[in-house]
């Protein structure tokens, strides 16, 4: 899969460095992944929950941290849309629009 916004992680991962080792082991699995539906996306991760219009939701670094990602499959791409602590994403109101 090919990561969009690639940049918002490693933006995040300056600000918060203990997120580091798990982002990096998120990218690292989702840009040699090869997604074709949502089965596919639970096979690399047991925790990823879709949420509607193409969202999909990662835990990170057992759930101290949650990625917000779309997925469009049949280009291969992967937008990344939110990063942020548990309690950071439990304050968006709009999950499917975000």
């Amino acid at each position: 899969m090919r990561i969009i916004a690639r940049r918002t992680i490693y933006e995040y991962i300056k600000n918060n460095p203990q997120s580091k080792v798990a982002l990096e082991e998120w990218t690292e699995k989702t840009e040699k992944a090869e997604w074709g539906q949502f089965a596919d996306i639970k096979k690399t991760f047991n925790s990823v929950d879709y949420v509607g219009n193409q969202r999909y939701v990662f835990n990170i670094k057992g759930n101290n941290y949650r990625l917000v990602v779309v997925v469009k499959f049949t280009p291969k791409l992967v937008y990344i849309r939110f990063i942020g602590t548990h309690s950071e994403y439990d304050k968006i109101t709009d999950i499917k629009n975000i």
